[in-house]
């Protein structure tokens, strides 16, 4: 299994954060989640963060099978109508977003 998130960093603008976030989970989460193959997606609102030059306001993530099923998904129509979605709401954000893919890593318990 692999994960791709998109990390969100920069500054909503003020007075649209609760607009941004409704917007998020009423029509952008619902196109996340038509992704082909997606096995799970999760969408985390930052309450705070260490660095204020750069924070991060939102962390998106979805699961995929393996790196081929997620190759599908970011090519497909339900990716392309997300895609412009999230263009409409970077009217309200101040900041990028980029995507990091990682592995199943797991840390072993300290013993």
């Amino acid at each position: 299994m692999i994960t791709r998130r998109a990390i969100f960093e920069g500054r909503i603008k003020p007075g649209m954060e609760d607009r941004f976030f409704e917007e998020v989970e009423s029509r952008l989460a619902p196109l996340w989640q038509a992704f082909p193959h997606a096995l799970a997606v999760r969408m985390f609102r930052i309450e705070d963060c260490d660095d204020t030059e750069r924070p991060v306001v939102m962390i998106q993530e979805v699961d995929y099978p393996d790196r081929e099923k997620m190759q599908e998904a970011i090519t497909s129509p339900a990716r392309d109508a997300a895609r412009a979605r999230t263009i409409e709401l970077l009217e309200m954000f101040d900041g990028r977003f980029y995507h990091v893919i990682s592995g199943k890593n797991r840390l072993s318990a300290k013993r």
